[in-house]
C-alpha cells in the first residue's frame, strides 16, 4: 500500500530483469502493458501512470526503475488513449517561417531541428516539421495548429510583422521563438544567442588585427540577427562607423556574394568585412576571390554562426559560434514549461570567437 503520491514501500525491489516477453494464454506474443511495467519495476500501476504522464510526484528511485522497466519490456504508451485523457497531442511543431529551399540551404536550421528532436526524444515526444514561407502555407498551418494537433510550437526565424506569430497568439498556442521575437518580446518566450555582443566581439577582433576599413554585410533588417548584429558592429566602431561600409543581405549565399561586390564597387579600399552569417560569408569569399582579392592578406573575413560551412570554406572561416545544441534544448525546456501553464521566459546565451585563417 502506498503512503502518498509516488511513495513506495521500503521493502519494494526496483531491480529490473532483461527484456520481458509477454504472451497470451495461447502462447502468442502480446503488447506489454502498464501492469507488465509495474511488475518489472516493482512499483504500483499508479506510479507507472504518473511517470508516463510527466513524472510528477514520483521519487527519483521509482522514476529510474520505471524508465528502465519501460526500456526492457518494450512498453509503448497508447498515445491516442493518452490524448483523450490529457487533452494533449503529445507532439511539438518545429515551424520554420522561411521559404522551403532555405531549410536545405541554411545549415543552421538542420542543426536546430536535430537538437530539438533529440531533446524531445528524451521525453518520448515526436517533433513535427512545418514550413510556412508563403501566405497559403501560413493559412494551412495556422488551421492545423489551432485545431490542437500539436501542444506547442518552436518558432524558427520569425521576421518582424510576420502574421504567423500573431496567429499563434490569437489561438493561444504555446510558442517559444528562436531569437528575439521583434514586437512580441513581452508576450512570447524565446531563446537567443547574444547577437549584439557577438557582433561587437568579431568587429573588434578585425580591428585588433590592424584593419582600418571594416565593412559589414548584415542579415535582413526585419530579423533580430539583422538588427542586433548591426548594432554590435556599430558599438565596436563608435565614431568610426561609416554607412558606406554597410551592405545588406538575406542570409543566403548569393546575397552575400552580391553584397560583397556592392561593397567592393563602392569602397574598393575595404580591408575587412564582418558578415552576419557563415552562409553569406561563403558568398562573400567567392566575390572577393573573383575580384582578385586575397583572404586574409587583402581583406579579412569574419562570420557568425560556426555552422558546418565555416570550417569547410577556403580559407577556413573565423566566426562567432552560436551554441545551437543548447539553444534547441532551452527552447524545448521553455516550451514545455509554457504548455504546463508557466509564464513565458527568455534566455540569452553567449557566443564565442572561433579563430581560423580568414581573419
Amino acid at each position: 500500500m502506498t503512503t502518498g503520491p509516488g511513495a513506495e514501500p521500503d521493502n519494494t525491489s526496483h531491480t529490473v530483469s532483461a527484456r520481458t516477453t509477454t504472451r497470451t494464454k495461447n502462447g502468442s506474443a502480446r503488447r506489454p502493458t502498464i501492469r507488465d511495467v509495474a511488475a518489472a519495476a516493482g512499483v504500483s500501476r499508479g506510479t507507472v501512470s504518473r511517470v508516463i504522464n510527466g513524472g510528477h510526484w514520483v521519487s527519483p528511485d521509482a522514476l529510474a526503475a520505471v524508465q528502465e522497466a519501460i526500456r526492457t519490456t518494450g512498453y509503448q504508451a497508447n498515445q491516442h488513449a493518452r490524448s483523450l485523457v490529457t487533452g494533449r497531442s503529445n507532439s511539438i511543431a518545429f515551424l520554420l517561417t522561411e521559404p522551403q529551399h532555405l531549410l536545405f540551404e541554411d545549415p543552421n536550421f538542420s542543426v536546430l531541428l536535430r537538437g530539438a528532436a533529440e531533446a524531445l526524444a528524451r521525453r518520448e515526444m515526436p517533433l513535427l516539421l512545418m514550413v510556412a514561407g508563403t501566405k497559403e502555407e501560413r493559412r494551412r498551418i495556422a488551421g492545423y495548429v489551432a485545431a490542437g494537433h500539436v501542444d506547442g510550437v518552436l518558432l524558427i526565424s520569425s521576421h518582424q510583422g510576420n502574421p504567423m506569430l500573431a496567429e499563434l497568439l490569437k489561438h493561444k498556442v504555446p510558442t517559444v521563438a528562436c531569437g528575439v521575437p521583434l514586437g512580441y518580446e513581452g508576450k512570447v518566450g524565446y531563446v537567443a544567442a547574444d547577437d549584439r555582443t557577438g557582433a561587437s566581439t568579431m568587429t573588434r577582433h578585425l580591428i585588433d588585427t590592424g584593419r582600418e576599413r571594416v565593412a559589414t554585410i548584415t542579415g535582413p533588417m526585419d530579423t533580430p540577427g539583422g538588427t542586433l548584429r548591426l548594432d554590435g558592429y556599430r558599438d565596436a566602431l563608435g565614431d568610426r562607423y561609416d554607412q558606406t561600409l554597410v551592405a545588406h543581405g538575406d542570409y543566403s549565399r548569393e546575397s552575400g556574394r552580391l553584397a560583397m561586390l556592392e561593397l567592393l564597387e563602392r569602397r574598393p579600399d575595404v580591408d575587412a568585412v564582418f558578415v552576419a552569417s557563415d552562409l553569406m560569408a561563403a558568398g562573400a569569399l567567392v566575390a572577393l576571390q573573383s575580384s582578385g582579392r586575397r583572404v586574409p592578406e587583402d581583406v579579412a573575413v569574419g562570420g557568425f554562426d560556426d555552422s558546418g560551412v565555416a570550417a569547410a570554406l577556403h580559407p577556413p572561416l573565423t566566426t562567432m559560434r552560436q551554441p545551437f545544441e543548447r539553444i534547441s534544448a532551452e527552447m524545448v525546456r521553455l516550451l514545455l514549461e509554457v504548455i504546463d501553464g508557466q509564464a513565458p521566459a527568455a534566455v540569452t546565451l553567449p557566443t564565442s570567437l572561433v579563430r581560423r585563417t580568414s581573419a
